[in-house]
Protein backbone atom coordinates (compact mmCIF):
# COMPACT_ATOMS: atom_id res chain seq x y z
CA UNK A 1 0.00 0.00 0.00
CA UNK A 2 1.47 3.17 -1.11
CA UNK A 3 1.86 5.57 2.23
CA UNK A 4 1.44 9.30 2.26
CA UNK A 5 2.41 12.60 3.72
CA UNK A 6 -0.48 15.29 4.33
CA UNK A 7 2.08 18.91 4.05
CA UNK A 8 -1.21 20.63 5.37
CA UNK A 9 -3.79 19.77 8.26
CA UNK A 10 -4.85 22.14 10.94
CA UNK A 11 -5.56 19.22 13.60
CA UNK A 12 -5.43 22.27 16.15
CA UNK A 13 -8.75 23.17 14.62
CA UNK A 14 -12.06 23.51 16.98
CA UNK A 15 -13.34 20.80 14.59
CA UNK A 16 -11.35 18.08 15.48
CA UNK A 17 -11.12 19.32 19.72
CA UNK A 18 -13.65 16.16 20.36
CA UNK A 19 -12.07 13.67 18.55
CA UNK A 20 -7.97 14.19 17.52
CA UNK A 21 -7.42 10.87 18.08
CA UNK A 22 -9.87 8.99 16.23
CA UNK A 23 -9.46 11.43 13.36
CA UNK A 24 -5.28 10.63 13.08
CA UNK A 25 -6.18 6.88 13.72
CA UNK A 26 -7.70 6.86 10.67
CA UNK A 27 -5.99 8.68 8.67
CA UNK A 28 -3.20 6.24 9.80
CA UNK A 29 -4.95 3.29 8.80
CA UNK A 30 -4.88 4.89 5.37
CA UNK A 31 -2.02 5.01 5.01
CA UNK A 32 -1.27 8.91 5.90
CA UNK A 33 1.66 8.40 7.60
CA UNK A 34 2.80 12.08 8.66
CA UNK A 35 1.09 14.78 8.72
CA UNK A 36 2.23 18.86 8.62
CA UNK A 37 0.58 20.79 11.11
CA UNK A 38 0.58 24.09 10.46
CA UNK A 39 0.45 27.15 13.30
CA UNK A 40 -2.35 30.54 12.35
CA UNK A 41 -1.77 32.62 15.10
CA UNK A 42 0.77 33.15 18.36
CA UNK A 43 -1.99 31.61 20.65
CA UNK A 44 -1.54 27.90 18.98
CA UNK A 45 1.76 28.11 18.90
CA UNK A 46 1.99 25.39 21.84
CA UNK A 47 -0.94 23.54 20.87
CA UNK A 48 0.32 22.37 16.92
CA UNK A 49 3.79 21.61 18.45
CA UNK A 50 2.30 19.42 21.37
CA UNK A 51 0.18 17.55 18.98
CA UNK A 52 3.13 17.20 16.61
CA UNK A 53 5.09 15.17 19.20
CA UNK A 54 1.56 13.26 20.58
CA UNK A 55 1.41 11.89 16.80
CA UNK A 56 4.89 11.48 15.66
CA UNK A 57 3.77 14.62 13.01
CA UNK A 58 5.92 17.96 12.58
CA UNK A 59 4.50 21.00 12.54
CA UNK A 60 5.27 24.86 11.37
CA UNK A 61 5.12 28.17 13.44
CA UNK A 62 3.10 31.12 12.03
CA UNK A 63 0.70 33.80 11.62
CA UNK A 64 -1.99 33.52 9.06
CA UNK A 65 -3.11 36.53 7.21
CA UNK A 66 -6.59 36.24 8.43
CA UNK A 67 -5.47 36.34 11.86
CA UNK A 68 -3.18 39.15 11.31
CA UNK A 69 -6.71 41.73 12.30
CA UNK A 70 -6.56 40.42 15.89
CA UNK A 71 -2.93 39.90 16.09
CA UNK A 72 -0.30 42.29 17.74
CA UNK A 73 2.99 43.54 16.68
CA UNK A 74 4.67 41.88 19.91
CA UNK A 75 3.58 38.78 17.98
CA UNK A 76 6.30 38.73 15.47
CA UNK A 77 9.11 38.87 18.45
CA UNK A 78 6.71 35.77 20.00
CA UNK A 79 7.45 33.85 16.94
CA UNK A 80 10.97 34.93 16.73
CA UNK A 81 11.27 33.67 20.37
CA UNK A 82 9.36 30.26 19.81
CA UNK A 83 11.82 29.43 16.42
CA UNK A 84 14.73 30.27 18.75
CA UNK A 85 13.64 28.06 21.18
CA UNK A 86 12.42 25.24 19.24
CA UNK A 87 16.25 25.38 17.24
CA UNK A 88 17.03 21.94 18.06
CA UNK A 89 13.22 20.51 17.77
CA UNK A 90 13.53 18.30 14.71
CA UNK A 91 9.30 18.27 14.49
CA UNK A 92 9.80 22.19 13.99
CA UNK A 93 9.98 22.12 9.99
CA UNK A 94 8.83 25.55 9.01
CA UNK A 95 7.55 29.26 9.39
CA UNK A 96 3.64 28.66 8.64
CA UNK A 97 1.18 29.22 7.77
CA UNK A 98 1.96 32.73 6.43
CA UNK A 99 0.97 35.02 3.38
CA UNK A 100 -1.52 37.07 2.23
CA UNK A 101 -5.12 36.79 1.72
CA UNK A 102 -7.00 39.41 -0.99
CA UNK A 103 -10.04 37.42 -1.41
CA UNK A 104 -11.75 37.84 2.32
CA UNK A 105 -13.45 41.38 2.29
CA UNK A 106 -12.59 43.43 5.04
CA UNK A 107 -8.84 42.65 5.70
CA UNK A 108 -5.88 45.60 5.83
CA UNK A 109 -3.95 44.87 3.41
CA UNK A 110 -0.92 46.68 4.48
CA UNK A 111 -1.21 45.23 7.77
CA UNK A 112 -1.40 41.55 6.12
CA UNK A 113 1.67 42.75 3.97
CA UNK A 114 3.44 43.99 6.83
CA UNK A 115 3.51 40.29 8.80
CA UNK A 116 4.07 38.57 5.83
CA UNK A 117 7.67 40.51 5.56
CA UNK A 118 8.37 40.67 8.77
CA UNK A 119 7.86 36.77 9.01
CA UNK A 120 9.75 36.11 5.54
CA UNK A 121 12.51 38.08 6.90
CA UNK A 122 12.43 35.57 10.78
CA UNK A 123 11.88 32.44 8.44
CA UNK A 124 15.32 33.49 6.58
CA UNK A 125 17.14 34.67 10.04
CA UNK A 126 16.15 31.38 11.39
CA UNK A 127 17.37 29.25 8.24
CA UNK A 128 13.58 27.88 7.83
CA UNK A 129 11.17 27.15 4.54
CA UNK A 130 7.68 28.95 4.63
CA UNK A 131 4.86 27.48 4.34
CA UNK A 132 2.85 29.82 1.96
CA UNK A 133 -1.11 31.10 2.11
CA UNK A 134 -1.79 32.01 -1.44
CA UNK A 135 -5.57 33.65 -2.20
CA UNK A 136 -5.14 35.74 -5.11
CA UNK A 137 -1.99 37.47 -3.73
CA UNK A 138 0.42 35.28 -6.02
CA UNK A 139 2.08 37.79 -7.93
CA UNK A 140 2.65 40.24 -4.68
CA UNK A 141 3.80 36.81 -2.61
CA UNK A 142 6.23 36.47 -5.38
CA UNK A 143 7.54 40.41 -4.92
CA UNK A 144 8.89 39.76 -2.03
CA UNK A 145 10.38 36.18 -2.42
CA UNK A 146 12.40 37.04 -5.17
CA UNK A 147 14.61 39.10 -3.17
CA UNK A 148 14.26 36.93 0.41
CA UNK A 149 16.03 33.62 -0.76
CA UNK A 150 13.61 31.27 1.33
CA UNK A 151 11.18 28.86 -0.49
CA UNK A 152 9.02 25.62 1.01
CA UNK A 153 5.42 25.39 -0.10
CA UNK A 154 2.96 27.35 -1.75
CA UNK A 155 -0.22 25.99 0.12
CA UNK A 156 -3.79 25.17 -1.76
CA UNK A 157 -2.23 26.70 -5.11
CA UNK A 158 -4.79 27.76 -7.38
CA UNK A 159 -3.06 30.82 -9.47
CA UNK A 160 -2.20 30.62 -13.09
CA UNK A 161 0.41 28.40 -14.86
CA UNK A 162 2.95 31.60 -15.35
CA UNK A 163 2.82 32.03 -11.47
CA UNK A 164 2.60 28.18 -10.65
CA UNK A 165 6.27 28.49 -12.48
CA UNK A 166 7.63 31.56 -11.05
CA UNK A 167 6.76 29.90 -7.91
CA UNK A 168 9.21 26.34 -9.19
CA UNK A 169 11.83 28.51 -10.20
CA UNK A 170 12.27 30.17 -6.60
CA UNK A 171 11.98 26.15 -5.71
CA UNK A 172 9.04 26.36 -3.82
CA UNK A 173 6.29 22.76 -4.05
CA UNK A 174 2.64 23.23 -4.97
CA UNK A 175 0.39 21.96 -2.49
CA UNK A 176 -2.67 19.92 -4.14
CA UNK A 177 -5.84 19.26 -1.87
CA UNK A 178 -9.38 18.62 -2.12
CA UNK A 179 -10.17 21.45 -5.01
CA UNK A 180 -8.31 19.02 -7.81
CA UNK A 181 -11.13 16.68 -7.23
CA UNK A 182 -13.95 18.64 -8.71
CA UNK A 183 -14.07 18.76 -12.68
CA UNK A 184 -15.29 22.32 -12.58
CA UNK A 185 -11.56 23.42 -11.17
CA UNK A 186 -10.39 23.65 -14.38
CA UNK A 187 -7.22 25.71 -13.98
CA UNK A 188 -6.40 23.34 -10.72
CA UNK A 189 -6.90 20.45 -12.77
CA UNK A 190 -4.68 21.33 -15.70
CA UNK A 191 -2.13 22.37 -12.85
CA UNK A 192 -2.34 19.39 -11.30
CA UNK A 193 -1.62 17.77 -14.58
CA UNK A 194 0.73 20.03 -16.35
CA UNK A 195 3.74 20.70 -13.75
CA UNK A 196 6.25 18.48 -13.19
CA UNK A 197 5.93 15.67 -10.90
CA UNK A 198 8.86 17.08 -8.98
CA UNK A 199 6.60 20.42 -8.65
CA UNK A 200 3.93 18.65 -6.91
CA UNK A 201 3.23 18.14 -3.00
CA UNK A 202 -0.04 16.89 -1.23
CA UNK A 203 -2.90 17.98 1.29
CA UNK A 204 -5.62 18.30 2.90
CA UNK A 205 -6.32 21.74 4.64
CA UNK A 206 -8.31 19.20 6.74
CA UNK A 207 -11.17 20.33 7.98
CA UNK A 208 -11.16 23.21 5.28
CA UNK A 209 -11.38 22.62 2.26
CA UNK A 210 -13.21 19.12 1.67
CA UNK A 211 -13.18 17.44 -1.93
CA UNK A 212 -16.41 17.01 -3.79
CA UNK A 213 -17.65 13.58 -2.54
CA UNK A 214 -17.81 15.58 0.91
CA UNK A 215 -18.94 18.76 -0.15
CA UNK A 216 -22.61 20.15 0.17
CA UNK A 217 -23.96 23.03 -1.93
CA UNK A 218 -25.45 26.17 -0.28
CA UNK A 219 -29.10 24.81 -1.53
CA UNK A 220 -28.22 21.32 0.58
CA UNK A 221 -26.78 22.98 3.47
CA UNK A 222 -30.10 25.75 3.42
CA UNK A 223 -32.17 22.11 3.32
CA UNK A 224 -30.26 21.19 6.77
CA UNK A 225 -27.63 19.22 5.31
CA UNK A 226 -24.35 20.42 7.15
CA UNK A 227 -21.00 20.38 5.29
CA UNK A 228 -19.44 16.97 6.11
CA UNK A 229 -15.76 17.74 8.00
CA UNK A 230 -12.29 16.85 5.78
CA UNK A 231 -10.11 14.79 7.46
CA UNK A 232 -6.66 13.77 6.66
CA UNK A 233 -8.11 10.44 6.09
CA UNK A 234 -9.04 11.79 2.60
CA UNK A 235 -5.40 12.12 1.30
CA UNK A 236 -5.45 8.74 -0.25
CA UNK A 237 -8.39 9.24 -2.45
CA UNK A 238 -7.42 13.43 -3.44
CA UNK A 239 -4.10 11.42 -4.48
CA UNK A 240 -6.25 8.84 -6.64
CA UNK A 241 -7.85 11.81 -8.16
CA UNK A 242 -4.47 13.22 -8.90
CA UNK A 243 -2.70 10.44 -9.94
CA UNK A 244 -5.77 9.53 -12.52
CA UNK A 245 -5.34 13.30 -13.71
CA UNK A 246 -1.74 12.56 -14.61
CA UNK A 247 -1.85 8.87 -15.82
CA UNK A 248 0.75 7.93 -13.55
CA UNK A 249 0.00 5.11 -10.70
CA UNK A 250 -0.37 5.67 -6.80
CA UNK A 251 2.94 4.29 -5.82
CA UNK A 252 4.42 6.62 -8.27
CA UNK A 253 2.70 9.32 -7.15
CA UNK A 254 3.60 8.41 -3.25
CA UNK A 255 7.10 8.17 -3.60
CA UNK A 256 7.42 11.19 -5.78
CA UNK A 257 5.25 13.54 -3.75
CA UNK A 258 6.79 12.25 -0.66
CA UNK A 259 10.01 12.89 -1.78
CA UNK A 260 9.18 16.63 -2.81
CA UNK A 261 7.74 17.03 0.70
CA UNK A 262 11.29 16.50 2.22
CA UNK A 263 13.14 18.85 -0.48
CA UNK A 264 10.98 21.20 0.15
CA UNK A 265 10.95 21.15 4.19
CA UNK A 266 14.38 19.33 4.62
CA UNK A 267 14.00 19.25 8.27
CA UNK A 268 11.12 17.03 7.73
CA UNK A 269 13.56 14.98 4.82
CA UNK A 270 15.85 14.43 7.63
CA UNK A 271 12.82 13.55 10.14
CA UNK A 272 11.86 10.64 7.96
CA UNK A 273 15.11 9.46 7.17
CA UNK A 274 15.88 9.18 10.73
CA UNK A 275 12.42 7.72 11.35
CA UNK A 276 12.75 4.53 13.82
CA UNK A 277 9.74 2.68 13.02
CA UNK A 278 10.57 1.02 10.12
CA UNK A 279 8.77 -2.13 9.87
CA UNK A 280 5.89 -1.19 11.54
CA UNK A 281 2.47 -0.34 10.21
CA UNK A 282 0.63 2.99 10.18
CA UNK A 283 -1.63 1.86 12.75
CA UNK A 284 1.36 0.23 15.33
CA UNK A 285 3.55 3.37 14.68
CA UNK A 286 0.11 5.95 15.66
CA UNK A 287 -0.18 3.50 18.86
CA UNK A 288 2.78 3.69 19.50
CA UNK A 289 2.93 7.53 19.76
CA UNK A 290 -0.23 7.78 21.71
CA UNK A 291 1.06 5.58 24.80
CA UNK A 292 4.72 8.05 24.92
CA UNK A 293 4.28 9.33 28.51
CA UNK A 294 3.39 13.25 28.82
CA UNK A 295 0.75 12.70 25.22
CA UNK A 296 -1.88 15.44 26.07
CA UNK A 297 -4.61 16.16 23.10
CA UNK A 298 -4.49 19.81 23.72
CA UNK A 299 -6.62 20.39 20.75
CA UNK A 300 -9.43 23.24 20.15
CA UNK A 301 -7.63 26.11 18.52
CA UNK A 302 -9.75 27.02 15.29
CA UNK A 303 -8.16 27.16 11.23
CA UNK A 304 -9.34 29.89 9.30
CA UNK A 305 -8.01 28.01 6.01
Amino acid sequence: MPTWIDTHCHLDAAEFAADTDAVRSRAAVGAVTHCVLPAVEAGNFDTVRALAHRYGDSYGLGIHPLCTGRAHTDDLQRLDLALAAARDDPRLVAVGEIGLDYFVPGLDAARQELFYREQIAIARRHGLPVILHVRRSADRLLKHLRPAGVSGIAHAFNGSLQQAQEFVRLGFKLGFGGTVTFETARQVRRLATELPLEAIVLETDAPDIPPQWLYRTARQRAAGQPQARNEPAELPRIAQVVAGLRGIGLDELAQATARNAAQALPKLGALLAGNCHCGLDPQSMLAQNLDAPGSGSGAGSSSPA
